[in-house]
């Protein structure tokens, strides 16, 4: 009996995966110390929980510019995990990149931009409740994106970079496998392929630019084919007893997030081909949205018992952070999956770091079920890897 060829990608993609994956010895050493029973099980299960962590050390020399040394945990750009919503952390970057690149005079960040439907399955957006001047734009789709990881704020962020220039641009800077196709709603490959017409226009309506609707006409590869879990349920919400093919996903690797993070918030660390085309307020903009918390601003304003400070610091998750520690970061969660890419930086004791991880906690094997276990175990695995690093940078 013949067996198809897709069964054996199945199976030996996990398998040439894992004789790739790199490990620090200095690094697994240190987070296997700590005998908290997630991090053991997690830690000496990599396959089952595909977890992935990098840590790097930041240093200053005596002219106040840092060097970096990383460190891996079961790092492996071929070993599948689901961004999720880290892909939003790029497109904030090259969405202002874009603005930068169009030199039209009244457009920028702060602008407002208007959202039109253009496409089956397109949507227009021509308000903003959470704005102060009621107005959508690329400024308020940012701070959305990186205060409470805003969905919407994603798509339009995608629907205004476009699916080419968005992968064009990321795979110009070195990030050759990556590979951001989706938006987060309910769309065939065709309508994402597809993007808005858009308008910016003065706090009055004047017309001041239109940047016509889109049409992604690149080819892709999707010989990498990846299949998780047991089960799923469909589009239909009806359960289907097979593996859920991730295959034509959107697809990054926690090497090139941490290197993207790195770019903006070290852009002197990495070589002019890998920096975004931004502003000396374009990275202030940034850094106080990636840094900031739920409470800190009142546009948008969120209700804290919902949002509390650490709702998208997974390595603080579910503590009170100091008021001398800020957290630059972008997290995603979906699939059960959890990532957070993650600049820390404690003023107090002065000491920065850098760090990232991803894991997969679905217990009962069944994808799009709503169903994961983040709560028991990926948030306190999370967490306590957050907490390691933190006290080694401490001592």
């Amino acid at each position: 009996m013949k067996t198809p060829i897709s069964i054996f990608l199945i199976i030996l993609l996990p398998l040439f995966s894992m004789a790739q994956a790199k490990t620090d010895n200095f690094l697994k050493d240190l987070l296997l110390k700590d005998k908290d029973s997630i991090l053991q099980i997690i830690l000496h299960h990599p396959e089952e929980y595909r977890g992935q962590i990098i840590y790097t050390q930041i240093n200053r020399d005596k002219n106040n510019a840092p060097s970096f040394k990383n460190y891996y945990y079961h790092v492996d750009p071929l070993f599948y995990f689901n961004p999720a919503s880290t892909v939003k952390m790029p497109l904030a970057f090259l969405s202002l990149e874009k603005l930068n690149s169009m030199h039209i005079q009244g457009v920028n960040k702060f602008t407002p931009m208007l959202i039109d439907s253009s496409y089956a399955g397109q949507t227009s957006e021509h308000s903003d409740s959470t704005a102060e001047d009621g107005y959508p734009s690329i400024a308020q789709y940012i701070r959305r994106a990186f205060l409470v990881s805003d969905n919407d704020a994603y798509n339009r962020m995608y629907e205004f970079a476009g699916q080419q220039t968005i992968n064009r641009k990321l795979h110009q800077k070195g990030y050759k496998d990556v590979r951001i196709i989706r938006q987060f709603l309910p769309m065939n490959e065709d309508e994402n392929r597809h993007t808005n017409a858009i308008r910016f226009v003065t706090k009055e309506g004047k017309l001041i630019y239109r940047q016509p609707p889109a049409y992604n006409t690149d080819s892709f590869d999707f010989t990498k084919v990846v299949f998780l879990g047991k089960a799923h349920y469909d589009s239909h919400d009806s359960l289907v007893n097979a593996p859920m093919d991730f295959t034509r996903q959107n697809n990054i690797s926690l090497e090139d997030l941490q290197q993207i993070a790195q770019s903006v918030l070290f852009p002197n660390s990495v070589p002019k081909y890998k920096r975004f085309d931004l502003t000396p307020d374009d990275y202030r903009f940034l850094y106080q949205c990636m840094s900031q918390y739920p409470s800190e601003t009142n546009y948008p304003k969120y209700d804290s018992s919902e949002y509390a400070d650490s709702y998208v610091k997974f390595f603080f998750k579910g503590e009170k952070i100091p008021s001398y520690i800020r957290v630059f970061n972008k997290v995603g969660w979906a699939y059960g999956f959890l990532t957070d890419i993650a600049y820390v930086a404690d003023f107090r004791h002065k000491i920065e770091y850098m760090l990232s991880a991803t894991v997969y906690v679905n217990s009962d094997g069944v994808l799009n079920d709503n169903k994961y276990d983040y709560d028991t175990m990926g948030y306190p695995f999370l967490r306590k890897v957050g907490k390691t690093i933190y006290q080694y940078e401490l001592s």
